[in-house]
């Protein structure tokens, strides 16, 4: 039974839900049977990049990927605003309005840090038990309430070498000062960004906050996630690369070990009978390790997930693992 994570470049038009059932076939396909499959963050069938998909015991940290941040890049067009908020909507506004590429670069600074957003009415928040898009779908008036998020960075790509553009924009008091006239004034019909994001960030409502914010409407037309907790796009195969998988390819190829998910979380070595211990879910008392989250490992198989404490270390998720 494999254990860990397959990192996978989803290709824009597969639902996260189709990314999991093709792991599952290629699986299948390659004999090992029936193994426990769940991804670690769900990705629009319009976006593509970086969906981790954990195999085995690694299931059980799906819910950590979840609470994880992410980062993405993304494209808006100005001009037009859709339902959706993306390129599978219906028109709803318009403008002639075209921003100055150097007002995109400085108001990215407004956009950083902890602020607050409102949730596309075509999402899967939850309304009274029923997903948003399913009562936005059936033409129901669609009201979301606001929602705190973090914006840890965010700044404009200045093409394939995605250097940050420069903004011509002087700052005083923390606002910005009028445009430099004798500056060139080069306007944007688009703009792509990267942004680090925390869990629960729609990236399509922020792109509607910096178009408005910009004083026009806008809509995403490009969305790709570059990491996603640990994850970067570096470990992401293709669709594929999965399906030769299938067709023999070593899965240890492209499997990463369980702990790759627990990026910077420490581990402490347990002894057989401290292992037997931890697989019964007894506490390890007498720890000189100072408090916090440690993986606790036998050789090099993981036992738990523990958080110690004064010197006691209890169990928080237990691994199955030989």
């Amino acid at each position: 039974m494999p254990h860990g994570w397959i990192i996978l470049d989803k290709p824009r038009g597969l639902g996260s839900t189709q990314a999991v059932g093709a792991v599952k076939r290629n699986l299948r396909e390659a004999g090992f049977g029936k193994v426990k499959v769940g991804h670690g963050g769900t990705l629009d069938p319009l976006a593509e990049g970086v969906l981790p998909i954990a195999l085995g015991e690694a299931t059980k940290l799906c819910g950590r990927m979840l609470d994880s941040d992410k980062a993405y890049e993304f494209t808006i067009a100005f001009g037009e605003e859709t339902d959706t908020l993306d390129t599978e909507g219906v028109v709803i506004a318009r403008s002639d309005h075209r921003p100055p590429l150097a007002a995109i670069a400085a108001i990215c600074e407004f956009f950083t840090g902890p602020i607050e957003q409102v949730p596309p009415a075509y999402s899967a928040v939850k309304i009274d038990g029923k997903r948003a898009y399913d009562r936005a779908r059936a033409g129901e008036e669609v009201e979301m309430k606001t929602r705190s998020v973090t914006i840890h960075s965010l700044g404009v790509l200045g093409g394939s070498d995605r250097q940050p553009v420069d903004s011509a924009f002087a700052t005083t008091a923390g606002r910005p000062d009028p445009y430099d006239p004798s500056a060139p004034l080069e306007l944007a019909d688009s703009i792509t960004l990267v942004a680090h994001v925390s869990k629960g960030t729609y990236i399509r409502s922020l792109a509607r906050d910096i178009a408005h914010a910009l004083g026009t409407v806008g809509h995403v037309t490009y969305l790709r996630r570059i990491k996603a907790g640990p994850f970067t796009e570096k470990q992401a195969i293709s669709l594929d690369k999965l399906n030769e998988i299938g067709k023999g390819a070593p899965l240890e190829d492209h499997l990463l070990p369980l702990e790759a998910g627990l990026d910077g979380i420490p581990a402490l070595s347990l002894d057989p009978e401290s292992a037997q211990a931890v697989r019964q879910g007894r506490v390890i008392s007498g720890l000189p390790q100072p408090d916090g989250l440690y993986l606790a490992k036998l050789d090099i198989a993981p036992v738990a997930l523990m958080e110690l404490s004064d010197g006691t270390a209890r169990v928080v998720r237990g691994f199955n693992i030989e």
